[in-house]
């Protein structure tokens, strides 16, 4: 059967069977989003294109990395979980995926500090 004789219900069920594959099981945030296949298909098209796509231009290890750093900075625990286990596998050392989640803990950081220096400015900036 093609994809184009699917439903968009079907075509999001072989989605979620895929990502149980691949994961071991589905993340709640795939299970919320498949209650809406008409955004959950584009959703997990989009993230499989920039993490896995054919014409992606960072290597595998790399675009994975970055996604632990990304997650890091946004406390995506459960991302986390993901991304290292496909890091590791794409050949991340233990050091590579802690160095990355300093960088993104450090941008986190400095994040935070921007938010608050400003606030921190507004009030007492130019005052001694």
């Amino acid at each position: 059967m093609s994809e184009e004789k699917l439903t968009d219900r079907e075509i999001a069920d072989k989605i979620l069977n895929a990502i149980k594959e691949q994961y071991g099981f589905i993340p709640l945030v795939n299970q919320v989003l498949s209650e809406r296949p008409d955004l959950f298909i584009p959703s997990a098209k989009f993230g499989k294109a920039v993490l896995e796509g054919d014409e992606q231009k960072l290597e595998k290890k790399t675009a994975y990395l970055c996604a632990i750093s990304a997650a890091t900075a946004l406390g995506a625990e459960h991302c986390l979980n993901v991304q290292m286990k496909h890091a590791v596998e794409a050949g991340a050392t233990k050091d590579e995926i802690l160095e990355t989640m300093l960088i993104g803990s450090f941008m986190a950081m400095t994040r935070a500090q921007s938010y608050a220096f400003r606030k921190y400015d507004e009030m007492f900036g130019g005052k001694d």
